[in-house]
C-alpha cells in the first residue's frame, strides 16, 4: 500500500490525491481495497453497459462503468467521507455528474458479484444504496447467472431474481429489458 496511506480516517478531498491506479473505495472513512476483476466480471460490465447504452441512444439519462466515483452524501468541501465505485450506474440528472463522478444518488447501479465481494455487494453497499435513495440496484453474481434487482419502493427495496433464462426490465429506464441470455453467454 502506498505512503499515501497513513491516516486512521480519509475523506474525500484525501481520496482525489490517490494513485486513480489503485482500486479502492473509501466508506466511513475506511479505506476498502478492491482487487482486480475477472474476465468473466468484466464481459457482464461490458454486455449490461452496451445494452443499457443502446437503449438510451438519444435520451438524456446516461450510463457510466467503473471507474467512476459515487457520493451519496456529497459536501461541498469534500469532506464527505465514502465513495463507492459501482461496475455501472445511470444517472438522468445531469447536474448530478461531475467530471470524477456522481454527486448523490444514481438512478441505477450494478454491481458484479464475486465471491470476496459477497458480503459487501448484498449487505454494506444494499443498504447504503437503500438509506441514499438509490431508485434500483442490481446484483449481478457471475457464478449463479443471476440477478437480484432491487427496486426502492417506500424508502424499502423489493427484490426479484432473474437469471440467465430471462429477461430483466429495468423499472428506472421505462421500456428498457436487458436480455440476460446474452450477459451471461459463455
Amino acid at each position: 500500500m502506498s505512503q499515501a496511506y497513513e491516516k486512521s480516517y480519509y475523506t474525500y478531498a484525501d481520496f482525489l490525491e490517490w494513485d486513480e491506479s489503485e482500486r479502492c473505495e473509501l466508506v466511513d472513512g475506511e479505506i476498502v481495497m478492491l482487487g482486480a476483476p475477472t474476465s468473466d466480471h468484466q464481459h457482464l460490465v461490458m454486455e449490461l453497459a452496451y445494452q443499457i447504452r443502446r437503449f438510451l441512444e438519444g435520451k438524456s439519462c446516461q450510463v457510466f462503468p467503473a471507474p467512476f466515483d459515487v457520493r451519496l452524501h456529497p459536501a461541498e468541501d469534500d469532506s464527505d467521507d465514502t465513495v463507492f465505485e459501482p461496475d455501472i450506474v445511470v444517472i438522468c440528472d445531469p447536474s448530478k455528474i461531475e467530471k470524477r463522478g456522481c454527486k448523490g444518488a444514481p438512478d441505477l447501479i450494478i454491481e458484479i458479484m464475486s465471491p470476496s465481494s459477497a458480503r459487501y455487494d448484498r449487505v454494506v453497499k444494499f443498504r447504503r444504496y437503500q438509506q441514499a435513495g438509490v431508485r434500483e440496484y442490481w446484483i449481478a453474481d457471475p457464478e449463479t447467472k443471476s440477478v437480484q434487482a432491487c427496486i426502492l419502493e417506500n424508502g424499502h427495496y423489493t427484490v426479484t431474481m432473474y437469471d440467465d433464462t430471462n429477461t430483466a426490465p429495468v423499472s428506472v429506464l421505462p421500456g428498457c429489458t436487458i436480455d440476460l441470455t446474452t450477459v451471461f453467454a459463455e
